[in-house]
């Protein structure tokens, strides 16, 4: 157990003071919104004052300041303190906080990056830790000495993701991260599991290799001291445990379960919390400290959003086979020469996914993420909130794990690059397991989000260019198998954009597909090409969002009759996305998919058993065009 600052009596009598003022303005703006969590804020207070007023070194005019300390709320439902301990910095007049989840104010139910001092969204409980890890992985990268603050609650410690980034933050010895732990005993329902039994929590940070500051949270003397400790710590992340009372400050809620979600209600019950929560006069005069910058002309890294500059072209032989994941790798490996604020991250697939060639040229800026997709995403969200632009790769069907914190990265508008190699039942043998057959689905379905499926070499590199261009989250989709390099190496693409490859006048359909179906739509064009049946091929390259304007146009002169090949499950991927551009016109769109469980198999084998083949994509073209051979009962001969 820490020992208290007695010495500091004036310091202590103040932040008693301020944590006072932390809850009655928990109190008060929950109470005005009429809903909010302000028993959780209440538990908080007292380690927010010291964090926020003795503690925290931040240029608070200047959230983007790069020597700033950073904070996370990773227990979002506690945004009240959060808005009221920057209110109380200076960062805004205290008269706003009355605003809170109003809709015209950016201080949300939850925080979210329209609250300038939030850099990341916050909420769905696990996150922050794994954010703060990037965070914190981007300081030692631009050799910055600011500390990464990450505030949990003891509930959301059941989250596996918790415990992926506690175990990352001890492998890459991250002394320049700080966790705390608000132990306040009690969840949404009912009692947390470890309820205040504190050497739980000790001994599993500590067999992560954490060290660990255990404390009473209310003690303002013993967290003076805990902060003190874990800034002298080296060469391994510290975490601070504080034993809270969920409540604390107001007798008629103080460790009592049901309050969770709940403002206190106007009246008399609100009337009594205020005056325990009295505060002298305006309270204690308090300001966070300024970042102390020996030289404030030092170079640090730029954090700009600007573009990426242009990559080396690509070097390819059309015709020759080079497998689309291969391709980003190296396109990975330009990009990395060209921008410096390009990192990678990989979940222990990097011989698969290729980003092996980032590695073997630029080792220190490679964060090898293990198994541990959660993580790996919160830590490219942490990474690209200090200004990098994180690449991270692993299976297609790996991703759909970490969807949840791809969904919050959306939330965040966060910059991200995200690819999912293996997609398809074209990968073959390796069975269902490893099949990424929803993911075009869970990207399009995110906030703002870019999905790009390039088809061959060129297309994959040009299309990591795209993404690293883009300010937003972009989803790039690769294939395991080798397929013919169809683009010259000076083609050029666009988000939103989609290549004619084959047509002619006499077009009756037209065949949509992408990726390793598009060599399938080519060999079925082939095919009934000489068969003197004219179809017109397009790649869609960009998934999200669509070219609605040259799919209706194509629509228009092939009887409005299209066809789709996705190696994808038939809901939500690259069908239903041609579908909601061009179904409203009058466009009948026919979607070839993945209908079944798959199973492992050969890729040409698994393909046409799929109905995704170029023989079943002949089959639907003469079933539309009346050319369907017969039997002698009439039926349709497959």
């Amino acid at each position: 157990m820490i020992q208290d600052r007695r010495d500091d009596h004036g310091l202590v009598e103040s932040l008693k003071q301020m944590a006072t003022k932390l809850r009655r303005h928990s109190v008060l703006m929950t109470s005005e919104a009429g809903s909010g969590h302000p028993t959780t804020c209440l538990s908080a207070a007292d380690v927010m004052a010291v964090l926020f007023f003795h503690v925290l070194r931040y240029d608070v005019k200047n959230p983007s300041n790069p020597h700033n300390d950073r904070f996370v709320l990773s227990k979002g439902h506690a945004a009240p303190i959060l808005y009221a301990a920057w209110a109380e910095a200076g960062a805004f007049p205290t008269e706003h906080l009355m605003t809170l989840r109003r809709f015209d104010s950016e201080l949300e139910g939850h925080p979210t990056p329209r609250f300038p001092w939030a850099e990341v969204a916050t909420g769905s409980l696990g996150q922050g830790l794994s954010i703060g890890v990037g965070m914190a992985l981007a300081g030692r990268l631009d050799g910055l000495d600011y500390k990464v603050y990450v505030l949990m609650g003891d509930g959301e410690t059941a989250e596996g993701a918790v415990w992926e980034a506690a175990a990352l933050a001890a492998y890459y010895r991250l002394d320049n991260l700080i966790g705390i732990v608000d132990i306040n005993r009690l969840g949404q329902s009912q009692p947390t599991m470890y309820g205040h039994d504190v050497a739980s929590y000790e001994r599993r940070f500590g067999a992560f290799g954490w060290h660990v500051i255990n404390i009473d949270g209310h003690d303002i003397g013993q967290i003076l001291s805990a902060f003190d400790a874990a800034r002298q710590v080296r060469g391994r992340p510290v975490v601070i445990l504080a034993r809270t009372i969920k409540g604390k400050g107001i007798a008629a809620v103080e460790d009592q379960n049901g309050w969770h979600g709940k403002p206190i209600p106007r009246g008399e019950m609100l009337e009594r919390a205020l005056q325990e929560l009295a505060v002298d006069g305006d309270g204690p005069q308090l300001r966070v400290h300024a970042p102390a910058v020996d030289d404030p002309a030092a170079s640090v890294p730029a954090h700009s959003t600007g573009s990426v500059a242009s990559m080396p072209p690509p070097q390819y032989q059309q015709g020759e086979s080079v497998a689309t994941r291969q391709a980003y790798g190296r396109a990975l490996a330009k990009l990395g020469s060209v921008n410096p604020r390009v990192v990678a991250l990989d979940g222990d697939t990097k011989n698969s996914t290729y980003a092996q060639e980032f590695l073997a040229d630029f080792p220190d800026r490679f964060f090898e993420s293990f198994i541990a997709e959660q993580n790996m995403v919160g830590m490219a969200v942490g990474l690209q909130a200090r200004g990098k632009i994180p690449f991270a790769s692993t299976f297609a069907c790996f991703l759909t794990r970490a969807f949840d914190h791809i969904r919050m990265a959306g939330i965040s508008q966060a910059n991200i690059k995200l690819c999912g190699s293996h997609a398809g039942v074209s990968i073959g043998q390796d069975g269902p397991s490893q099949m990424g057959l929803e993911d075009l689905a869970m990207m399009r379905a995110v906030p703002g989000s870019v999905v790009l499926y390039p088809s061959d070499a060129v297309s994959a590199e040009r299309m990591v260019e795209l993404a690293a261009n883009h300010q937003g989250i972009v989803y790039i989709r690769t294939t395991r198998p080798k397929t013919p390099v169809i683009y010259p190496n000076d083609e050029s693409f666009a988000i939103g954009g989609c290549k004619v490859l084959r047509w002619s006048p006499q077009d009756e359909v037209t065949l949509v597909g992408a990726g390793i179906t598009l060599h399938e739509a080519l060999k079925a064009h082939q095919a009934l090409q000489q068969e003197g049946i004219a179809v017109r091929v397009i790649d869609l390259y960009s998934v999200k969002p669509v070219d609605q304007e040259t799919l209706l146009k194509a629509a228009s002169e092939t009887n409005n009759q299209m066809i789709t090949i996705e190696d994808h499950y038939l809901e939500g991927g690259l069908g239903d996305a041609v579908l909601d551009a061009v179904g409203s016109t009058g466009v009948r769109v026919h979607k070839l998919a993945v209908r079944q469980l798959p199973r492992s198999g050969k890729p040409e084998e698994l393909l046409d058993a799929c109905g995704i083949s170029a023989r079943a994509i002949i089959e639907a073209v003469k079933r539309l065009t009346g050319r369907a051979e017969t039997n002698d009962a009439g039926a349709s001969v497959r």
